[in-house]
């Protein structure tokens, strides 16, 4: 393969316009055309069977009654409109509705309990809430506690006294509206982080981030977009992955979604790709691995038509990588991003090589390096944290809500941290290594739990591990594995020996697990990372 990296790279430039608007950019300019779909959807929630399809003209038609609504319920610009809902079409419209306003949406999980919820709404002081039946009780738990909250917008059904039904209001609004003026730099939205240390924080994104997306998104996707391209992920669009990586960013070429109400289910997973034709996908690993196990050859019994396939939050790994290639047709590409930097690293297979393992390479229009605690750059192979340059780089948030101490400790210079350590090989390709917190110092080796890991899943009896640093007195650490386990093994010493003579001889002697626990499920966000430091903790409260 011709190595295009150095030319692609070189030759970028970013075009950003002053005055720019991600409703327009998504949707507006698309809508004219009637004939133009713009997603497809299946309920797979209360029963099943329910599916829809709609153009960009119905979804531009259903956000301009919406944005009248909402105005006429008292939203202004800035005025922060909470989306409390899975995917489904009402979601999609409300961005593109709260977008055009020039408000700003407040993403928040369908799977947040009232603890969760009452933390964002407040803090970011949400006016008006727009929820449908599985997410109106944990709401309703907490509303008489969120002062600023002055409307709640129920869909699919979401009935409760004080909660206006979507349909009647869309019905009494307008089918036209002015969208507003907005600068690129202007708030468009608000992300609350997972919170690995402290109180999730509030990362404020602005109109412009989709543009600094794009370059990512059409790389990873192989030169995204090509004729008969069509997209799906079952990552929320409540999360930065769902919304920037897969929802807005296919509607920015104006090209279909497919959007799914439900569970992540490995079997139907395949049933989707097949029956809509799909050849572009964001899969979290956890996804990845879940169909690989599920259906190890799906060429014997699918029709699949898939060009790319995206993967980020963990380390996707070489077994699950040499398996897309031989039953999906695909190589994955890897990408590294997060919510107040997305889309920054990845790969790019159709223009340079993939190294197994590698996140990849700094996608065109970001810089990216290893540096270390004062900001200067690391030798190539040596550990450190991965950091972006923000000068002139559109991808970055604005600030954190209401938080300037972290928004001051999220750089150091114009180096913006991503918290994550890893190391750059001479070719220029990002091995990434874990969390800051996650990596493991032990005996005097620094230790990332993502290679162990991908080794540990090769064992035929391993479903899913990882991999945490324990506290010893003699080591500093040592290194110990969570193991889940395949549905017909059975946990013995023999195999936990086993695991351990497996590791020790693929990797470096003071890798291997020195102790293992086998574990029934592991901790996981909602968009599908492990939570290792929920394992610490664990491992914390036992000692």
């Amino acid at each position: 393969m011709t190595d295009r990296y150095a030319e692609l790279y070189r030759s970028f430039r970013w075009e950003v316009p002053a005055r720019f608007n991600i409703a327009r950019a998504c949707c507006g300019q698309w809508a004219e055309d009637r004939s133009r779909f713009a997603l497809y959807w299946e309920d797979w929630e209360d029963g099943g069977g329910a599916q829809a399809a709609y153009s960009f003209w119905d979804i531009q038609q259903a956000a301009n009654r919406l944005s009248n609504a909402l105005a006429g319920l008292g939203v202004q610009r800035g005025d922060r409109v909470a989306i409390i809902l899975p995917q489904r079409p009402e979601a999609a419209i409300a961005y593109i509705a709260i977008f055009q306003m020039g408000a700003v949406a407040l993403p928040l999980s369908h799977l947040f309990g009232p603890d969760a919820l009452e933390y964002r709404l407040a803090h970011a002081g949400a006016s008006v809430a727009i929820v449908e039946p599985s997410t109106l009780p944990n709401l309703w738990a907490v509303k008489d506690r969120l002062e600023a909250l002055r409307h709640v917008i129920g869909v699919g059904g979401a009935r409760e006294t004080g909660v206006q039904p979507w349909e009647d209001l869309l019905a009494s609004a307008s089918r036209r509206f002015a969208g507003a003026d907005t600068a690129a730099d202007d708030p468009a939205l608000i992300i609350y982080t997972s919170g690995t240390t402290g109180a999730p924080k509030g990362a404020l994104e602005a109109h412009r981030l989709i543009i600094g997306n794009i370059t990512g998104f059409v790389h990873s996707h192989d030169f995204f977009p090509k004729r008969g391209d069509m997209f799906w992920s079952p990552a929320d669009w409540a999360w930065a992955g769902g919304l920037f990586d897969a929802l807005l960013p296919s509607w920015y070429f104006g090209i279909p979604i497919l959007g799914v109400r439900g569970r992540f289910d490995a079997e139907r997973a395949y049933d989707l790709l097949e029956r809509y034709g799909v050849r572009n996908s964001f899969l979290f690993p956890t996804a990845l691995k879940l169909m690989m196990k599920a259906v190890p050859e799906p060429k014997r019994r699918f029709a699949l038509d898939l060009r790319s396939i995206m993967s980020a939050g963990e380390s996707v790994g070489v077994t699950v990588l040499d398996w897309a290639r031989e039953q999906l047709g695909v190589t994955i590409n890897e990408m590294f991003g997060q919510t107040e930097i997305n889309y920054v690293v990845g790969n790019c297979q159709a223009a340079w090589p993939v190294k197994p393992g590698s996140i990849g390479r700094p996608y065109p229009g970001h810089r990216v390096a290893v540096i270390d605690e004062r900001g200067n750059e690391m030798p190539r192979g040596e550990l450190g944290e991965i950091a972006v340059h923000r000068v002139g780089d559109p991808v970055f948030f604005l600030e954190y809500w209401k938080n300037p101490q972290a928004t001051r400790e999220k750089f150091v210079g114009d180096w913006g941290l991503t918290g994550d350590q890893g190391r750059m090989d001479e070719d220029g390709y990002l091995w990434y290594q874990g969390r800051t917190d996650d990596v493991i110092k032990s005996a005097g080796y620094r230790i990332g739990p993502a290679e162990i890991e991908s080794c540990l899943v090769k064992h035929p009896a391993v479903a899913n591990a990882a991999v945490i640093g324990k506290s010893d007195a003699t080591r500093g650490q040592i290194v110990k594995a969570f193991i889940v386990l395949q549905p017909d093994v059975t946990a013995s010493p023999g195999l936990e020996e086993e695991i351990r003579v497996h590791v020790r001889g693929r990797l470096a002697p003071y890798e291997y697990p020195r102790e293992i626990e086998f574990i029934d499920a592991l901790p996981m966000t909602t968009t599908g990372k492990v939570q290792r430091k929920e394992l610490r903790k664990r491992e914390e409260g036992a000692a």
